[in-house]
């Protein structure tokens, strides 16, 4: 397993070490040992899974004040997966960055706790599937607004297909004062 810093402090991309051959392939998503080794969470508490279609857009997505970092893969199609900075008083405050996740690649992204996440699909289809550190509390989810000028994340898309929640997200400027 590889892992990579981004321009975002905790936010890290991860490269599994795949074995394939003309059978198919093998590879380990995720090893405690050696993600404590690597400088990754080691107590996830929740896993997820989502199919989406080519266009829907998810998030971003937030919860607080009991945070989750979420450790985010493809395992059929491709998305572009963001996290955006939302830690009051970082220095990288409303920043963000994004990478495309597929089947192909198998890469993972760690979004830590204090950042938004989203994503949307760029395949006919995606199937994403992700670890998180805390177990999800409807009462503290939040969502920031995916087009948000002041964060300016270059899309894939014009139009995403959107939840109504994820409509009616927050501004950035909006959002309470948010600390982990």
């Amino acid at each position: 397993m590889k892992v990579e810093t981004t321009k975002l402090d905790g936010v890290l991309l991860v490269t599994p070490q795949v074995f394939g051959d003309d059978r198919g392939f093998f590879m380990e998503t995720y090893n405690q040992q050696k993600a404590e080794e690597l400088g990754l969470p080691a107590n996830f508490v929740q896993d997820n899974h989502s199919k989406s279609s080519k266009g829907v857009l998810r998030g971003l997505h937030y919860q607080s004040p009991q945070w989750q970092g979420k450790l985010v893969r493809t395992v059929q199609g491709e998305i572009f997966d963001v996290a955006v900075d939302i830690r009051a008083g970082s220095s990288t405050f409303g920043d963000w960055v994004g990478f495309y996740l597929n089947d192909e690649n198998k890469q993972q992204l760690y979004v830590p706790e204090g950042f938004a996440h989203g994503f949307v699909v760029t395949s006919d289809t995606a199937e994403v599937v992700y670890k998180c550190t805390s177990l999800y509390e409807p009462s503290q989810e939040g969502s920031v607004l995916w087009n948000d000028p002041d964060i300016g994340i270059v899309w894939p898309t014009d139009a995403p297909l959107l939840s109504a929640k994820d409509q009616i997200g927050q501004r950035l400027q909006d959002l309470p004062t948010l600390s982990v």
